[in-house]
């Protein structure tokens, strides 16, 4: 090796491995959440072929037998898992996004509020037209 100019020293990381991570969060924080948007995903597959059949179902249908679906008890059960489920997993993956995509803190926190409040607000709404629709039928 000559000593020109044009090279560059490779130097030896003085840091191991772990003291270049320690302070960047904990490694376990993030695991529940995983399981959990996994776990709410899993649910949501047979909820989801369970929806789109019996969307297919009342195809065609009147008003009158589609709330008289709707209002059939375990009928209704599913809706609500399924609507519950579906808002739930939307705002741990719109959580994720928000983490990864957004760095100035005030605005994450203010995204991070409102997907949990509209998420919630969907849900509640969703609950309250199928009870509705459950005892009014």
């Amino acid at each position: 090796m000559s000593g020109g100019g044009g090279e560059t020293s490779r130097a030896v990381p003085l840091r191991t491995p772990v003291k270049r991570a320690q302070g960047l969060g904990s490694g376990k924080s993030g695991t529940a959440h995983f399981w959990k948007q996994r776990v709410t995903a899993i649910i949501l597959v047979p909820l989801v072929v369970w929806f789109v059949l019996t969307l297919l179902s009342l195809v065609g249908a009147e008003l009158e037998t589609a709330r008289a679906i709707v209002a059939r008890p375990w009928n209704a059960i599913l809706f609500s898992i399924f609507l519950v489920t579906l808002f739930w997993h939307a705002k741990l993956g719109l959580q994720v996004v928000i983490e990864d995509y957004v760095h100035k803190r005030s605005i994450e926190l203010a995204l991070q509020l409102l997907v949990t409040f509209l998420c919630g607000l969907g849900a509640i709404a969703s609950l309250y037209a199928i009870a509705r629709i459950a005892f009014t039928a």
